[in-house]
């Protein structure tokens, strides 16, 4: 990618899987995403996910690689604990899919790092599509976009306690109701 280096907020650049990842301080990511779009032509937002990586890289939590052509059933980490993955820098990541749609197409990965209870300002300001993509972070990990016109659940009822994509979310459920029963 032409000018990585000179984004504001990078910590770390990141080539694997045929793509590029830039991994930004969180007090810098509208600053860094601002820069994306105005500077390196990134002028559309295709996602924005949140991930809980609670336990990674704990003994006993296998991962596998996926590529083009698909895994290996056979390999160390496909099956039971024969590898264990590299511990992440905090719990939580926000990940942020970039692509420039131009006479140089590209796409790029924007990661930051946040802690339990730690917040992130958000990026509607850059993409106004952002809105939806924060409120459901929001919704179903708990995690907090500063700035944010209207962060209210998206998908969960307003009552409803907790977060159900989180790694600690208890496992079970609500009980079945039918229609007939009284």
């Amino acid at each position: 990618m032409s000018g990585a280096t000179g984004v504001p907020g990078v910590v770390e650049t990141v080539e694997a899987h045929g793509e590029t990842t830039l991994v930004v301080d969180p007090a810098r990511v509208v600053e860094a995403c601002t820069h994306l779009r105005d500077v390196e032509g990134y002028n559309v937002l295709v996602d924005l996910s949140g991930v809980d990586y609670l336990g990674w890289g704990s003994k006993e939590v296998a991962g596998y690689i996926g590529t083009p052509a698909g895994r290996d059933l056979n390999a160390a980490g496909s099956q039971g604990f024969g590898r264990v993955p590299e511990a992440k820098p905090k719990r939580f990541a926000v990940v942020y899919h970039l692509l420039r749609v131009s006479d140089e197409p590209g796409r790029m990965r924007v990661e930051a790092w946040l802690a339990e209870g730690e917040e992130i300002d958000s990026v509607v300001s850059v993409w106004p599509v952002a809105d939806w993509n924060e409120r459901e972070a929001y919704d179903l990990y708990g995690i907090v976009f500063r700035g944010h016109p209207n962060l209210v659940r998206i998908l969960m009822p307003e009552d409803w306690e907790g977060h159900p994509l989180r790694k600690d979310y208890p496992l079970g459920g609500e009980p079945v109701r039918f229609s007939g029963e009284m």
